[in-house]
């Protein structure tokens, strides 16, 4: 029996929960990276299974969760073989042989199955719908809950279940900034969280962070593990995709961890003061852009005057050229060099 539903695929009352995967053991972004976070034992063993070539489109790599009275199977679905690559329709075709399979074997009663290959992967849901059912056609005693793309769960409502993780200089530098950032009540969105972060960085802090010029300003894609970690045990917000108007929030206890990790260390508290001096006044998300966009151009690509620096910015996006005007320019460039 398939029943059509949507939600938080995670928290279905059933015995197996099927994962979709690529084969190179990484699990970065969609209803992977929700799994990574919720079942850290799987990921462990699934990277382990991927180094020696175990995880193959055709078949599951399956884990076990719980004890022999409350058994629960996670289930890798592999429908990319690396991911950067878009999901294959003949790897999901296999795997539903697989899959089907498998369900026999184990006698599972009850399974959740996302939308195999769908949203991220590039497939048509369409065309993968009536593919899967036609592979359960021959087991209708099995309850299968089948999970339509219609976005993952909010980050609040996404299970996290890895060990709370050791403070480091850069998460306590930048839950320090962030508390500053809020301290009048300002929102704070992850877009906000990428130019604070290129601030710090600016002004010496090793972060090891890869930014380039990119839609809203400067932006490193390698910052999203640094917040992944901290996702559930210092922040709340981040989920499963970069989505630059996402609410971050500081969870209670982190900024008193981080102030206990810098203590009185000079140098980094340094550092603190001279980024909050550099936001002053652009607390805003148009404000950060316009501000980190203008020390972008002057820093890394040369500006010389306040005339390159508008026509690097003009030249940047079209986007940009109509939100920002030359006196906004001017009075972004003027702050900087004081």
């Amino acid at each position: 029996m398939i029943k059509l539903t949507q939600g938080n695929l995670l928290r279905a009352e059933v015995e197996a929960l099927v994962n979709t995967v690529n084969c190179v053991g990484y699990m970065g972004k969609g209803i992977a990276l929700q799994f990574k976070k919720a079942f850290p034992d799987n990921f462990a063993a699934y990277q382990i299974a991927c180094k020696q070539k175990q995880v193959v489109p055709g078949q599951m790599f399956v884990h076990e969760e719980g004890d022999i009275l409350n058994m629960r199977y996670i289930i890798n679905f592999p429908t990319k073989r690396h991911w950067r690559q878009n999901s294959l329709m003949e790897d999901v075709d296999s795997g539903l042989v697989a899959l089907v399979e498998l369900v026999k074997e184990k006698g599972i009663n009850s399974i959740a199955i996302p939308p195999l290959g769908c949203g991220l992967g590039g497939l048509d849901w369409l065309e993968v719908r009536p593919k899967i059912e036609v592979a359960f056609a021959d087991l209708p005693d099995v309850e299968v809950q089948l999970f339509e793309p219609k976005g993952a769960p909010a980050a609040k409502d996404q299970a996290i279940r890895t060990s709370k993780p050791k403070m480091t200089r850069s998460q306590a530098l930048l839950i320090l900034l962030m508390q500053r950032y809020q301290q009048f009540d300002y929102k704070l969105t992850l877009l906000e969280i990428h130019k604070l972060a290129y601030l710090l960085q600016e002004q010496g802090e090793g972060l090891k962070l890869k930014y380039r010029p990119f839609h809203y300003g400067p932006y490193a894609s390698n910052l999203r593990f640094l917040l992944q970690k901290m996702e559930g045990h210092f922040i709340s917000g981040i989920g499963d995709d970069e989505q630059p108007d996402r609410e971050v929030e500081l969870l209670d206890g982190s900024i008193q961890a981080a102030e206990a990790f810098i203590g009185d260390d000079k140098e980094a508290l340094g550092r603190l003061d001279r980024v909050g001096g550099l936001i002053d006044g652009f607390e805003t998300p148009w404000g950060m852009e316009l501000l980190t966009s203008v020390h972008w151009v002057k820093t890394h690509e040369n500006a010389q005057t306040e005339e390159d620096v508008f026509t690097k910015i003009m030249n940047w996006t079209s986007r940009k050229a109509e939100m920002f005007k030359p006196f906004h320019i001017e009075a972004a460039l003027a702050h900087l060099n004081q």
